[in-house]
């Protein structure tokens, strides 16, 4: 569970930190949900038969859910007081299929300042066994200073 006392200052963050990961079930039941939530009824995620007959080797999270995944391993990082200027965009490489643990990892690659503003770019991913399944790509946030 996050701990969302915890803020992250600009000051605390230098190019080449890690970010904690988060791991994400891909379960059945999350992939209907999900696609309820934001409305894509494509069958191959949530039916293996007709992900299957596409050439999927099993029903798979879409783009919006990993996008999610991503915003919350950002904005965990970043606190309540960050802000997420940019997500994506990314490369799907290999399917996020069901049974999977998908785990979303992230480094600093880049912090300035602009317009009186704190920026930071991370650079995320999500791998799970058989490797990177999406990404690399960025994430744009601003932090508080101290």
């Amino acid at each position: 569970m996050a701990d969302w006392s915890k803020q992250t200052y600009w000051e605390d963050v230098n190019e080449g930190d890690e970010i904690p990961s988060i791991d994400f079930n891909v379960g059945v039941q999350r992939l209907v949900v999900e696609a309820g939530a934001n409305r894509d009824f494509n069958p191959i995620h949530h039916n293996t038969r007709l992900a299957q007959a596409q050439g999927a080797p099993e029903m798979y999270a879409n783009n919006t859910f990993i996008l999610g995944w991503w915003e919350r391993t950002a904005r965990e990082f970043i606190g309540l007081e960050g802000v997420i200027k940019k997500l994506g965009p990314f490369r799907l490489r290999i399917f996020n299929t069901v049974g999977e643990t998908v785990v979303c990892k992230g480094k600093v690659v880049k912090k300035w300042q602009e317009g009186g503003e704190n920026f930071i770019e991370l650079e995320m991913w999500s791998e799970h066994t058989k490797g990177i399944s999406s990404g690399p790509g960025p994430v744009v946030a601003t932090l508080p200073s101290k």
